[in-house]
Order: C-alpha cells, then sequence, then structure tokens
C-alpha cells in the first residue's frame, strides 16, 4: 500500500459502524464526553510472520471512563481482543503468517468524565488497611526498583511526612521542584527511573516523570502505578495540556497511587512540568501555582486512558517480552521489533473523534 493510499484509509475510518454497549444505557454525568479512538495500521510486507498489538481503552470501576468492545476492518490469519487483567491491559491482537497485505482498521468508543477526587477531604489513610488487589503496586519492577537510591530518595522527598496522604503530596511535590520537561526526549520516554536518579539527569518526558513519582510512593509503602493514555481533545487549563491536530503522537503517560480508606488518587506532576515549559512560565507563576495544586487529584478527561500495564509479557506470546510498556501501537515481523516511532518501519494513524450523546 502507497502512503497516500493508507492515509486515504485512516481518513475514511471514522466510518466504521459502532457497536450498541452499556455506553449508550449509562446515566448521563456531569461533563461527560465521549470519544471513538480509530487506528489505522499497515505493516510492511517483509518476512513470513508479523504481529500487532493495539492497546484498547480500559473500563475504570470508579465509572470516570467506560470502554465498549473495539470492532476491526481488516482481514488477518488471526485477530481478537485481548484481555490481560493481571497486567492491567486490554488490547487488540493481530497477526499474519505470509506476505499477504497487512492492513487493519480497529475502532473503539469509550466514555470519560472528569475524574477529580476533592483531596481537602481525603482521609489521611493511616490506620486504613491496604486491599490485597492493591498490594502488587508495591512491588519492583525491571523499571521501577523500589531499593537502593530509589529507596534513599524517597526518605529524602518524604521528610517530615508521616501519614500517607501527607507522604504522596511531599512525593508529588518533590518530583515537580526536581524534575524537568526535556523536548530532546524520544517519545514518551523510557521510565528508567533508577538510571534518572543515579545520573541525576531527572529531564525527560511524561513515563519519566510520572514513572518517577510512582517508584518513590512505592517505595514509601504507598500503592501507585503509572495509567498510559492519549490527549483526545483541546483542554480547558492550558493550550499544551491538550491534542494539537494528529493525535498520532498524542500519548501521554500519568500516575496514580491508593489510599487506604479511599481509593485510587489521580496526578500528573508530568503536565506540571509540560506547562512550565511549553507556556513559558516560571513555577512560582500563580497559574502554574494552581495547576500543581490541581493536578495533585484531578484529571480533566481531554484524554483517554490505556493501561496500567508495566513491564509486562504481551499475549500471544512476543518475542520481545517483557515490553516496557503499552502506549503506542507495538509490531513484530519475524520476530524483530518494528521501531514504533519511525514510519518508514511502521506506518499508522490514530484518529480522535468526539462523539455527541
Amino acid at each position: 500500500m502507497q502512503r497516500r493510499d493508507f492515509f486515504k484509509l485512516a481518513a475514511a475510518s471514522t466510518a466504521l459502524p459502532l457497536l450498541s454497549s452499556p455506553l449508550s444505557h449509562a446515566a448521563p454525568a456531569q461533563n461527560g464526553r465521549s470519544f471513538r479512538l480509530t487506528y489505522q495500521v499497515s505493516l510492511p510486507a517483509d518476512g513470513n510472520l508479523a504481529s500487532l498489538w493495539l492497546p484498547l481503552p480500559l473500563t475504570s470501576p470508579d465509572g470516570w471512563q467506560v470502554a465498549e468492545k473495539a470492532q476491526a476492518d481488516g482481514v488477518a490469519n488471526s485477530q481478537g481482543e485481548i484481555d490481560d487483567p493481571q497486567a492491567g491491559a486490554s488490547y487488540y491482537h493481530a497477526a499474519w503468517q505470509d506476505g499477504a497485505p497487512r492492513q487493519l482498521g480497529v475502532s473503539c468508543l469509550a466514555r470519560t468524565v472528569d475524574r477529580g477526587t476533592g483531596v481537602n477531604a481525603l482521609p489521611n489513610g493511616q490506620h486504613a488497611k491496604l486491599p490485597k488487589h492493591t498490594r502488587a503496586y508495591l512491588d519492583p519492577s525491571q523499571h521501577i526498583p523500589v531499593d537502593g537510591i530509589v529507596l534513599d530518595t524517597a526518605r529524602l522527598a518524604t521528610r517530615g511526612a508521616h501519614t500517607p496522604l501527607e507522604k504522596a503530596r511531599a512525593i508529588y511535590d518533590w518530583v515537580v521542584d526536581n524534575s524537568f520537561r526535556d523536548p530532546a526526549t524520544k517519545g514518551c520516554g523510557l521510565g528508567d527511573i533508577k538510571t534518572m536518579l543515579q545520573t541525576g539527569n531527572l529531564g525527560g518526558k511524561c513515563a519519566d516523570i510520572n514513572s518517577l513519582f510512582v517508584g518513590l510512593a512505592r517505595a514509601s509503602g504507598i500503592p501507585a502505578r503509572e495509567v498510559f493514555g492519549i490527549r483526545v481533545a483541546e483542554s480547558k487549563q492550558f493550550k499544551s495540556l491538550g491534542k494539537t491536530g494528529d493525535v498520532t503522537r498524542a500519548q501521554h503517560c500519568r500516575a496514580e497511587f491508593y489510599l487506604a480508606g479511599y481509593g485510587w488518587v489521580p496526578v500528573d506532576p508530568a503536565d506540571v512540568r509540560k506547562a512550565i515549559l511549553e507556556e513559558k512560565l516560571p513555577l512560582t507563576d500563580p497559574k502554574i501555582v494552581a495547576l500543581r495544586d490541581k493536578l495533585f487529584g484531578y484529571w480533566e478527561m481531554n484524554w483517554l486512558a490505556l493501561n496500567h500495564a508495566r513491564d509486562f509479557s504481551l499475549k500471544p506470546q512476543a518475542a520481545n517480552n517483557p515490553i516496557n510498556f503499552l502506549m503506542y501501537p507495538y509490531a513484530e515481523l519475524d520476530g524483530v521489533a518494528r521501531e514504533q516511532l519511525m514510519p518508514d518501519q511502521f506506518v499508522y494513524r490514530i484518529i480522535a473523534e468526539e462523539i455527541s450523546t
């Protein structure tokens, strides 16, 4: 397929029909919005075996996002949606076993509502017991260690803080104060927090900065996780915190921590640093001060959450398991990963459309 023909197909993808789902029966929520996310992918006909994984919007048990089943337009030797609750991800997988054309469109509808916790009313989490399902988010992983320099930094950041809520806020403030957004970072960064701390270079993008929050929180005994997603609409806060035209490169990682006696609390220190850089405002500017306070306990849902899977193995078995995270489309040809950010190796487009309800 020629590149120009592929993008004609991508433009036509908004005509994919929508499946009926519980979304259409959900009670309307204040500030609720619905978005259709569509992938259009074209893989080279190189080699004999091609495999593709596409991250899909998640459904939150708390109701701030509800997604329907994905549907596909295209032919593959095998394809279908895979739900991996242990990893915390749902994704669409397709495989081709010969050199036949490898084009696929996948569409999914999700409904969101702005997520705010009312931080001033939160319990301190000091005496409540952590539910069993949150304990996995205290564990280390390849990119999120919780000992050594990470533990030492967590102790420094939380000095003088006593309750889990105080510690989480102290870590959030430490990350905002000490990190910076580096526009030269490729994609969303790698989130390799040990290297960041060892080198003293706390620059990066969202996966770096918000993974730093996650690692320091876990080292402090607070369950925390990244939430990988994509911006799908303009922001009411700052222009830099919304999509800018094509959303194919609008991926954004956020974070959340678990507060016993309450639940998951959203945070986004990386967007504070993004606004500082791109709006050209100092950390002390009143608008940044207000944003900093707001993003400890708030997500503007002009963004779709995809998953919180980190350092995990794709199904069916990928040759390069475990992968760091699944925020971009991921493909392997004859067991060799294709670079998601290089269009000559891996051509895809992501389309976001807001749906009136």
